[in-house]
């Protein structure tokens, strides 16, 4: 096999930086790239700004020479792959915004020599590998368009192209990089190749598909897939309920059939940098082929509209004290998307945060992983806020606690004795014992 290293990973965030330090840990020397002078000084002094990524591994790796971080893109010359790893959010009128993945091939472009000159990989041709999640169409299309007039070169002649999703599963220690299968789609049959031979240096499972388009396609569906069934018992949530059924155990039930059901969960709304933004490429792209997309539309919605769920079943706890929303001293428990992470990116609990203080109360959070709110683009005018400290004396003082992200961290035992009211919508109180009407299941 043609020797490939180093490669830059350009975006060294959430996914490019575990991204980073698996090739790393594979043996290949690793040029990460970021825009942001603060973490490529971070890095380089060995410190992680993520929760799941350990300061140890990125210092063994820097240490070892295998990973050095830097903002300056004329590196890229250096590197035979090039994998991108940037945003793909959405803009205010819920349409791609594909301007992290075009900045960064403009970054690049310049130095897309034709051929390498230096190292053990001379004369090979570069890689540049899209992992960011988008529309089919985009890698071929887009990408493909910007690289060439900024390089003066061809895709697929003088320069390979490929798109490999990622499948980022933060958390979940059970689920390492290196053992999930990776989804390979390139310009050309060679330019797939050429990313297979690439990723098999660090993942263990690699799946070649037809093109860049199948690939795009396929990560999408991974993510609709969740959304979809997501928005199912999200809806049948309040159904049943209202038939005097929980949803929790209902779901209980039906996961013991060994064949033809898999188990989702309901919960406060949709976040992370998946699933409410990714469906909504695709319903963007079909448009374009006049072909509706219903079911994802449908699913957004009820998804978005969760929040205000719990909205009400908060009103209707703080009324069963006499007590209304306006005035109320409230505690959100849990910032980030999902449990025992540090991502807070696309919240629900920022959405309730900015509900019930425009309905008067006055709010707080209590979150382990994220003791100050860092600046975001959705939500700036929360930046600087900081967890409250969980001591009984803080906690008994709310009216109401809103357990929003099921964190192991927290102590729900003591939560059950320290708060009189409490609005589960993880069914994490179900585990202990507690007063009647204390817990109010959204």
């Amino acid at each position: 096999m043609p020797a490939l290293a180093p490669i830059a990973i350009v975006g060294l965030g959430y996914v490019g930086l575990p991204l980073s330090l698996q090739f790393a840990r594979s043996g290949v020397r690793v040029l990460g790239f970021d825009i942001d002078s603060t973490k490529v000084a971070e890095l380089n002094a060995g410190r992680s700004y993520i929760g799941h990524v350990s300061s140890a591994s990125i210092q063994e790796q820097h240490a070892a020479g295998r990973f050095e971080a830097s903002t300056d893109f004329s590196h890229v010359r250096e590197a035979q792959a090039v994998l991108i790893c940037v945003p793909t959010p959405l803009t205010k009128k819920r349409e791609p915004d594909l301007s992290y993945v075009l900045n960064t091939a403009r970054a690049i472009a310049p130095y897309l020599d034709k051929n390498l000159a230096t190292g053990p990989a001379v004369g090979q041709t570069k890689l540049v590998v899209l992992e960011s999640t988008t529309y089919p169409g985009t890698t071929e299309g887009e990408l493909r368009r910007e690289l060439e007039a900024g390089s003066g070169l061809v895709a697929g002649k003088d320069f390979n192209l490929a798109y490999s999703p990622e499948r980022e599963d933060p958390g979940q220690p059970e689920h390492r990089m290196a053992d999930i299968p990776k989804i390979v789609g390139g310009l050309t049959r060679a330019c797939c190749q050429r990313a297979v031979e690439l990723y098999q240096r660090a993942i263990r499972t690699i799946v070649p598909v037809s093109s860049c388009r199948a690939a795009e396609a396929a990560k999408l569906l991974e993510n609709i897939f969740r959304s979809v069934n997501i928005a199912l018992v999200n809806e049948l949530k309040p159904v049943y309920g209202a038939m005097g059924i929980d949803i929790w155990e209902v779901i209980e039930a039906a996961k013991t059939k060994p064949f033809g059901f898999m188990p989702f969960y309901p919960g406060p709304g949709l976040g992370g940098h998946c699933l409410p933004i990714d469906p909504f490429y695709l319903s963007w792209k079909a448009r374009e082929f006049g072909q509706p997309t219903r079911f994802i539309e449908l699913a957004g919605e009820i998804n978005t509209a969760m929040p205000q769920h719990v909205i009400s079943v908060v009103t209707a706890a703080l009324a069963a004290q006499n007590k209304t929303v306006k005035g109320a001293h409230l505690l959100i428990l849990g910032l980030a998307y999902k449990a025992d992470v540090d991502d807070d990116r696309e919240s629900p609990a920022y959405r309730l945060l900015d509900l019930l203080s425009e309905r008067g109360a006055t709010v707080a959070y209590h979150d382990p992983h994220v003791p100050v709110i860092r600046p975001t683009r959705e939500h700036p005018h929360w930046a600087g806020h900081q967890s409250v400290a969980w001591t009984r004396e803080n906690i008994s003082g709310f009216d109401t606690v809103v357990i929003v992200t099921a964190h192991q961290a927290v102590n729900y035992g003591e939560l059950a004795d320290w708060c009189p009211c409490i609005v589960d919508t993880r069914n994490v109180m179900a585990r202990f014992q507690t007063r009647p009407g204390q817990v109010w299941k959204a």
